[in-house]
């Protein structure tokens, strides 16, 4: 048996069929065999945010299903923990208990259970809810694992050596800001700060003109490691809740003259924008492949190397992003897609990073969210940032309605969506991600 196999279950079973008719339809990002996590509540309303499971175009209400009896069968401690208002106290538990509730979603949601009548009441449209984040985020580090990303922007400032003689040992990352985290449909005021313009000695101060988003996987952190005690390669996937996306949001020119020498500041702190569902990795096992480093490349340390890696550390999930312009949205004129690319194309992976993080003795807590950083495939194609598909602004591409980019504008709504789909499985999706960018505020000096 394969490694992809041994991770299936009954969940896995193509062939099931979900009560709610929704969930059976073909193309839904949310069949019985997904069964995302988020936390929601109805439209406008002053009700208390919840945690809820997305079903084709149902929300089913945990804390609602919890009091018709649908979990009496699991520990009282995962009954407690779905009847909240955020996903860390079902984080903290565990492998095992996230996957005994999947279980028992699975089973409550399927055709011919006993469970609908009771369940039907705690079904909510997806279409009359609003959001907020899945968990409380307490810290958020940001990676750059896409060697395609690293070598095009690295060719843009380093044409002689675009990728530094670190990036194919360690993976790369950078501490990021949680507190500007905000659920799909943030708004967000273009970021003011200061730029060097070409040619000239001196900073001036003002706003951003080269705006940029870029295309990510965010990861959730699970259960907590012991300070001072690592994560171990074997293990640190069942530390991990679920795979979310993640459109970190940045500011070129700022980024340009504030970078040398420690990284990021105001050019990424601004906004970062999450996916509101958050697709466990039991869902994704059957889209799992194997992982390879090129024979040219070093090969990963010890530490960050393992068989179970290369046969099965990768997910195959499709990245899709989309521009819509503020005139497009006014003239009803869909969003158009700038790029396709694959998370299983990344250079590190899932496993690898948290092991990395945690190596130094760094305790990840629940809530914990780590960004892929921004995912390119090979092909110019794939690019996942505007800095990319634009070489660095020297080029611009089109929009549907014949507008052209090379950055943002105000008024640009970045939609981002991702799915992981195959003949013959059902397709696994992660909803979509979208921000807006709204004007800078006045400055002065």
């Amino acid at each position: 048996m394969s490694p992809v196999q041994q991770r299936l279950n009954e969940t896995h079973d193509a062939a099931l069929r979900s009560w709610v008719p929704s969930a059976n339809q073909a193309g839904t990002d949310f069949p019985i065999q997904n069964l995302p996590f988020g936390v929601f509540r109805r439209a406008g309303s002053a009700e208390q945010f919840r945690i809820g499971v997305a079903i084709g175009d149902q929300i089913l209400d945990l804390g609602a299903a919890g009091e018709a009896g649908a979990f009496a069968a699991l520990p009282q401690e995962i009954r407690d923990a779905v009847a909240g208002s955020s996903l860390n106290a079902l984080m903290a538990l565990g492998e095992a208990s996230w996957s005994a509730l999947r279980m028992a979603l699975s089973r409550a949601l399927r055709e011919g259970s006993a469970d609908e009548a009771k369940l039907k009441g705690a079904l909510v449209e997806r279409s009359h809810a609003e959001y907020t984040l899945p968990a409380r985020i307490g810290d958020y580090t940001d990676f750059y694992t896409s060697i395609h990303h690293a070598t095009a922007v690295g060719k843009l400032f380093r044409p002689d050596e675009p990728l530094l003689p670190n990036y194919k040992w360690v993976p790369i990352g950078y501490h990021g800001r949680a507190s500007s985290i905000a659920v799909s449909g943030q708004q967000f005021r273009r970021p003011v700060g200061q730029t060097r313009p070409p040619g000239t000695d001196a900073p001036v101060f003002g706003p951003c003109k080269r705006l940029d988003y870029e295309l990510e996987i965010g990861i959730f952190m699970g259960t907590a490691n012991t300070l001072g005690e690592p994560v171990a390669i074997g293990q640190s996937e069942q530390a991990v809740f679920g795979l979310c996306l993640l459109n970190d949001w940045s500011a070129r020119d700022l980024q340009a003259w504030e970078y040398q020498p420690l990284g990021p500041f105001l050019a990424k702190n601004f906004a970062s924008t999450i996916s509101p569902w958050v697709v466990t990795l039991e869902a994704l096992a059957p889209y799992r492949t194997g992982w390879t480093r090129d024979f040219a490349d070093p090969q990963p340390l010890p530490y960050l190397d393992s068989p179970q890696l290369r046969e099965s550390g990768a997910f195959e999930v499709q990245l899709e992003v989309l521009i819509q312009s503020a005139a497009m949205r006014n003239n009803g004129t869909p969003p158009k897609r700038v790029s396709l690319s694959n998370f299983r194309d990344s250079y590190w992976t899932v496993s690898q990073l948290v092991t990395h993080h945690t190596v130094n003795g760094c305790n990840l807590q629940p809530g914990d969210l780590l960004g892929s950083g921004t995912q390119s495939g090979p092909d110019a194609a794939e690019a996942g940032s505007l800095l990319e598909l634009t070489a660095g602004g020297k080029q611009t591409i089109e929009l549907a309605d014949g507008e052209t980019r090379k950055f943002l504008e105000d008024g640009d709504t970045v939609v981002m969506r991702g799915w992981a789909e195959a003949a013959g499985r059902p397709r696994i999706g992660f909803g979509e991600v979208s921000g807006t960018v709204l004007p800078a505020r006045p400055t002065e000096g």
